[in-house]
């Protein structure tokens, strides 16, 4: 779902009216009658990691969300990215929040469009450190997982499963690569 255009400009309050701008944009806007100011909806960032413990990285840690939505499911950690952050700083944020993980940031991995959702799903690669997790509040429990442990079936969300699909299939091939690609 995507979010609603904006109501009111946050310039100066005043009721934003839905129309073409007057720079020459061709998409209808939510521009103010008052200040002119263009407010545009952009897509927000997701952002996580694929934590993997062992050896070869047999192990994937996942996160049993303790929040909606998909109270319950199990997810890689990550989490809308904040302003003044980078990606990668928003993804190892994300793992220390949501699993207490003691983790080295990897390469980026996975760059994900979800156009119907007005969102761009990101993750890394991560190394821990230790196989000791300190879930905050959004998480019931944090665990590693072999491939085969997975429960499939209880994946939150499909940018995950594909995520961990990958994952999964660069391991078996012995190399890492970077995956791009849309989820309809």
């Amino acid at each position: 779902m995507l979010r609603p255009p904006a109501k009111h400009c946050r310039n100066c309050g005043t009721a934003v009216v839905l129309r073409l701008p007057d720079d020459g944009d061709t998409k209808t806007r939510a521009v103010c009658p008052a200040c002119q100011l263009v407010h545009y909806d952009n897509p927000l960032n997701v952002v996580g990691t694929v934590p993997v413990w062992g050896d070869s990285g047999q192990f994937v840690l996942l996160c049993k969300r303790n929040i909606e939505p998909r109270f319950g499911k199990w997810t890689l950690p990550a989490g809308f990215m904040e302003l003044n952050e980078t990606t990668a700083e928003g993804a190892a944020r994300e793992t220390d929040e949501e699993a207490g993980a003691q983790f080295e940031m990897g390469e980026i991995f996975t760059l994900m469009n979800v156009a119907r959702v007005g969102q761009v799903h990101i993750y890394y690669r991560a190394r821990l450190l230790s196989d000791i997790f300190h879930p905050g509040h959004e998480t019931i429990e944090a665990r590693l997982f072999t491939e085969e442990q997975i429960p499939w079936e209880e994946i939150a969300f499909r940018t995950v499963r594909e995520t961990l699909e990958h994952y999964f299939a660069d391991r078996r091939q012995g190399r890492f690569g970077f995956h791009a690609f849309d989820i309809a």
